[in-house]
């Protein structure tokens, strides 16, 4: 049997996956591993036979690189509107990556650890594709693995509860912007006391609130987003709570008759699933939605997020708007947004080969810097920026960079999961050598402990800024770098603010460790 798991990688391989998503769904205390029970069943099955490991490289890196690219295009989206409010939160993430190296140093010295360990355990615990650099910098020394494979769970397993600490709070977060997730929209029927200008509505100009259905003198139309609200009117006003109970009180009361939405003979809604090319990557307010098909749209469903349709929103393959148009316009709606499960479900191969080629590539270049140190991006990191830049492009001609929401997350939950399984797979002999020893104990102690002063350090950082513990839960597992510590601070809260966090502190972090990792070597 050995020989034959030896034989067959790929079977291996599923077999990895196949027990660690079942060892994924036990609950150890509040602890759910996900994605990272196949890490711990690749450690497992791993230590009976070193030949299980050998071999994965390239099975591992593409694991790796579809990952970090679907998460780059997911961050990216949002990564420069967001670079204001969390410029401060990646100079805390590197103050803290650089207290966690010199609390490594420190106690690893103390504890009889040599540089080589210390560099391997750096590399583990920050789970970083920096490991290549340690391992060049030590020369193959085989301490740098050694000190690897011991640090990896532990910085899986700390991180985890350190996520599960934070992740719930509802710390004041002054400097953020609210979660659109939890905050949701709600639709209200408005009677207009007086005339006002629409532009004077709270809300309107800012497009935190929308307007869709409006009755006046009997007769209901799509409201067209300019002009006066007059007494006697009454329209349906769309965003969050807040927003629109402050909208509302500026144009009268709640009209508490039936609602508008009922009247749906003249003025329809529908949801509709974007699919044309000719409108995927392209903001609303590029559209014309009112001029070409006299309607307007008020909401975007993306994933399980619900967004109020600003025109600033770029469309993405596999969103859902629902857009208020005159009855006999549906059929011209359908034909605009696409709305077809077919087209949306079909992967762009070009773009999607092309985008992560160029970040292969960057991935590839090195640049000396002086003193033996080398930089480079590597196969995680590169994708993982230059996704994040296609991502926040959406489209360059008639290239798409997007992908439809299904399909990435589809294909980042599979590259996380192989891409754990191999790190299992090739780290478990090591670490069964090690484990059970004074020496493996020692870089366990010194993993953990320094890891949690800087992730510490991370979280109080983010607390003083005014961020929320949601984003500072993104920002802390990106420091890490962890994919299952992101994916499973997205398994207990449904919050876009932890990805954004996440893309921008692994990016930036990657590059830190990779400089910091030859310095301890």
């Amino acid at each position: 049997m050995l020989d034959f798991l030896a034989a067959d990688h790929l079977f291996t391989i599923m077999l990895v996956l196949t027990t660690g998503a079942l060892l994924g769904q036990v609950k150890f205390g509040p602890l759910r591993f996900g994605a990272a029970g196949a890490l711990f069943m690749g450690l497992v099955i791993g230590a009976f036979d070193p030949r299980f490991g050998a071999g994965n490289d390239l099975v591992k890196s593409l694991g790796v690189v579809l990952f970090c690219y679907t998460v780059g295009l997911a961050a990216g989206s949002t990564f420069l509107s967001d670079l204001r409010r969390q410029w401060s939160l990646m100079a805390a993430g590197v103050a803290g990556l650089g207290v966690m190296a010199a609390v490594a140093a420190g106690l690893g010295h103390l504890l009889g650890l040599t540089s080589a360990h210390v560099a391997g355990l750096y590399a583990g615990a920050l789970t970083s594709p920096a490991i290549d650099a340690a391992i060049t910098a030590t020369d193959g020394d085989g301490a740098t693995l050694v000190g690897y494979a011991l640090a990896y769970p532990t910085g899986v397993i700390l991180g985890m509860i350190m996520v599960a600490v934070v992740v719930g709070r509802r710390w004041p977060g002054t400097k953020d912007t609210p979660s659109l997730a939890e905050a949701g929209l709600t639709a209200v029927t408005a009677r207009v006391e007086n005339d006002i200008p629409i532009e004077d509505v709270p809300g309107f100009t800012e497009q935190i609130v929308k307007f869709s259905y409006l009755e006046r003198e009997g007769v209901v139309r799509v409201a067209r987003g300019r002009g006066s609200f007059l007494a006697g009117d009454r329209v349906l006003v769309i965003g969050s709570p807040d927003d629109v109970e402050r909208a509302v009180a500026a144009l009268g009361h709640v009209d508490t008759e039936a609602s508008l939405t009922d009247h749906r003979r003249v003025v329809d809604f529908r949801r509709f699933l974007v699919s044309s090319p000719h409108v995927v990557g392209r903001p609303l307010g590029e559209l014309d939605v009112h001029g070409r098909l006299r309607g307007v749209v008020t909401r975007v469903r993306r994933g399980d997020l619900d967004m109020l349709a600003r025109d600033d929103l770029v469309l993405q393959p596999g969103d859902r708007v629902l857009a208020v148009v005159p009855r006999e316009s549906l059929g011209e709606a359908t034909n605009f947004f696409g709305d077809s499960e077919r087209h949306v479900s079909q992967v762009d191969a070009l773009t999607m080969g092309l985008g992560i080629a160029l970040g292969l590539l960057a991935g590839a270049v090195r640049l000396p810097l002086g003193g033996g140190i080398v930089f480079q991006l590597g196969a995680a990191a590169g994708p993982l920026v230059v996704g994040m830049v296609l991502g926040s492009l959406h489209r360059t001609g008639p290239f798409r960079w997007d992908l439809p929401q299904q399909v990435a997350g589809t294909l980042r939950q599979l590259g996380l999961m192989i891409f754990l399984a191999c790190v299992g797979l090739a780290s478990g002999p090591a670490f069964l050598a090690e484990a059970f020893t004074l020496e493996g104990l020692a870089i366990v102690v010194v993993a953990g402990a320094s890891m949690f002063v800087g992730g510490v350090l991370v979280f109080l950082a983010a607390r003083l800024i005014g961020l929320s513990a949601q984003r500072a839960t993104g920002g802390f597992a990106g420091w890490v770098g962890q994919p299952a510590i992101l994916a499973f601070a997205n398994s207990r809260v449904n919050d876009e603010r932890i990805d954004s966090a996440y893309g921008a502190l692994f990016a930036l972090g990657t590059i830190v460790k990779i400089l910091l990792v030859q310095v301890l070597a």
